[in-house]
Protein backbone atom coordinates (compact mmCIF):
# COMPACT_ATOMS: atom_id res chain seq x y z
CA UNK A 1 0.00 0.00 0.00
CA UNK A 2 1.32 3.76 -0.79
CA UNK A 3 1.41 6.48 1.60
CA UNK A 4 2.11 9.49 0.01
CA UNK A 5 3.67 11.80 2.15
CA UNK A 6 3.63 15.86 1.93
CA UNK A 7 6.99 17.17 3.58
CA UNK A 8 6.45 20.57 5.13
CA UNK A 9 9.88 20.88 6.64
CA UNK A 10 13.44 19.93 6.79
CA UNK A 11 12.80 16.14 8.26
CA UNK A 12 13.07 12.42 6.69
CA UNK A 13 10.39 10.80 5.77
CA UNK A 14 8.63 8.58 8.78
CA UNK A 15 9.91 5.16 8.26
CA UNK A 16 9.91 1.81 9.99
CA UNK A 17 12.73 1.43 12.05
CA UNK A 18 13.30 -2.09 11.71
CA UNK A 19 11.54 -4.73 9.09
CA UNK A 20 8.71 -6.28 10.82
CA UNK A 21 8.03 -3.10 12.85
CA UNK A 22 4.15 -2.55 13.09
CA UNK A 23 4.32 1.33 13.00
CA UNK A 24 6.56 4.21 11.41
CA UNK A 25 8.71 6.54 13.36
CA UNK A 26 7.40 10.29 13.56
CA UNK A 27 10.24 12.99 14.73
CA UNK A 28 10.30 16.17 15.97
CA UNK A 29 10.11 19.05 13.39
CA UNK A 30 11.40 22.03 15.79
CA UNK A 31 14.17 24.51 14.98
CA UNK A 32 15.95 24.23 18.36
CA UNK A 33 15.70 21.75 21.46
CA UNK A 34 12.88 22.16 23.78
CA UNK A 35 12.92 20.80 27.28
CA UNK A 36 9.56 20.01 28.73
CA UNK A 37 9.27 19.83 32.37
CA UNK A 38 7.43 17.34 34.55
CA UNK A 39 3.24 17.89 33.55
CA UNK A 40 4.31 20.37 30.71
CA UNK A 41 2.71 19.70 27.75
CA UNK A 42 3.41 20.91 23.86
CA UNK A 43 2.34 20.70 20.44
CA UNK A 44 4.82 19.38 18.22
CA UNK A 45 5.23 19.87 14.54
CA UNK A 46 6.29 16.48 12.60
CA UNK A 47 6.87 18.10 9.50
CA UNK A 48 5.23 15.98 7.41
CA UNK A 49 1.55 15.79 6.23
CA UNK A 50 0.04 12.57 5.01
CA UNK A 51 -2.60 10.97 2.52
CA UNK A 52 -3.85 8.08 4.01
CA UNK A 53 -5.57 5.48 1.99
CA UNK A 54 -9.92 5.21 2.25
CA UNK A 55 -10.72 2.98 4.37
CA UNK A 56 -7.71 2.94 7.10
CA UNK A 57 -6.35 5.20 10.01
CA UNK A 58 -3.34 6.35 11.41
CA UNK A 59 -2.60 5.57 14.80
CA UNK A 60 -0.23 7.42 16.60
CA UNK A 61 1.47 5.97 19.96
CA UNK A 62 4.42 6.44 22.13
CA UNK A 63 7.51 4.96 21.57
CA UNK A 64 8.76 2.65 23.88
CA UNK A 65 12.12 4.24 25.21
CA UNK A 66 10.71 7.58 25.72
CA UNK A 67 7.23 6.48 27.24
CA UNK A 68 9.43 4.71 29.68
CA UNK A 69 10.46 7.72 30.70
CA UNK A 70 6.94 9.63 30.39
CA UNK A 71 7.05 11.20 27.40
CA UNK A 72 3.52 10.12 25.95
CA UNK A 73 0.75 11.79 24.35
CA UNK A 74 -1.50 14.34 26.37
CA UNK A 75 -4.48 12.73 24.67
CA UNK A 76 -3.44 9.09 25.23
CA UNK A 77 -3.46 8.13 21.33
CA UNK A 78 -3.52 10.38 18.32
CA UNK A 79 -5.78 9.25 15.42
CA UNK A 80 -4.97 10.99 11.68
CA UNK A 81 -8.59 10.10 9.55
CA UNK A 82 -7.74 9.47 5.84
CA UNK A 83 -9.57 12.93 4.77
CA UNK A 84 -7.38 14.69 7.00
CA UNK A 85 -4.15 16.38 4.63
CA UNK A 86 -3.21 18.88 7.31
CA UNK A 87 0.54 19.05 9.16
CA UNK A 88 0.71 15.74 11.84
CA UNK A 89 1.21 17.63 14.90
CA UNK A 90 2.17 15.69 18.22
CA UNK A 91 0.56 16.94 21.17
CA UNK A 92 2.87 15.82 24.09
CA UNK A 93 2.97 15.20 27.97
CA UNK A 94 6.07 15.45 30.19
CA UNK A 95 4.23 12.29 32.64
CA UNK A 96 7.86 11.69 34.14
CA UNK A 97 9.58 12.69 37.38
CA UNK A 98 12.13 14.73 35.63
CA UNK A 99 12.75 16.82 32.40
CA UNK A 100 12.73 15.78 28.99
CA UNK A 101 14.75 17.31 26.12
CA UNK A 102 13.69 16.99 22.54
CA UNK A 103 15.89 17.78 20.31
CA UNK A 104 14.84 18.37 16.21
CA UNK A 105 14.83 15.58 13.96
CA UNK A 106 14.55 12.92 17.59
CA UNK A 107 12.07 10.08 16.32
CA UNK A 108 9.37 11.02 19.31
CA UNK A 109 6.39 9.40 18.60
CA UNK A 110 5.00 6.26 15.96
CA UNK A 111 2.10 5.93 13.86
CA UNK A 112 0.88 2.69 12.41
CA UNK A 113 -1.79 2.73 9.77
CA UNK A 114 -4.56 0.36 10.61
CA UNK A 115 -7.51 -0.57 8.02
CA UNK A 116 -10.61 0.53 9.48
CA UNK A 117 -14.54 -0.14 9.31
CA UNK A 118 -17.39 2.17 9.42
CA UNK A 119 -20.89 1.69 10.60
CA UNK A 120 -24.33 2.74 10.65
CA UNK A 121 -25.38 4.49 13.91
CA UNK A 122 -28.80 3.00 14.28
CA UNK A 123 -31.35 3.73 17.53
CA UNK A 124 -33.15 0.56 18.86
CA UNK A 125 -35.11 -0.54 21.87
CA UNK A 126 -33.33 -3.70 23.12
CA UNK A 127 -29.76 -4.98 22.09
CA UNK A 128 -29.40 -8.44 21.27
CA UNK A 129 -28.54 -10.54 24.19
CA UNK A 130 -25.28 -12.24 24.68
CA UNK A 131 -23.62 -14.89 27.26
CA UNK A 132 -22.44 -12.20 29.09
CA UNK A 133 -24.55 -9.43 28.93
CA UNK A 134 -24.12 -6.55 31.08
CA UNK A 135 -21.28 -7.93 33.23
CA UNK A 136 -18.58 -5.68 33.95
CA UNK A 137 -14.82 -5.70 34.70
CA UNK A 138 -14.01 -8.82 35.90
CA UNK A 139 -17.62 -10.23 34.86
CA UNK A 140 -15.45 -13.30 33.34
CA UNK A 141 -14.08 -14.00 36.53
CA UNK A 142 -10.02 -13.44 35.34
CA UNK A 143 -8.29 -10.66 36.91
Amino acid sequence: MELKIKLLRQVPLPAYGRDGDAALDLRAGIEAPLTLQPGERAAIPSGVALAIPAGYVGLIFPRGGLGKQGLHLANLTGVVDSNYRGEIELNVINNGPTPITINPLDRIMQMAIMPVGTCVPTLVEELDATNRGEGRYGSSGVA
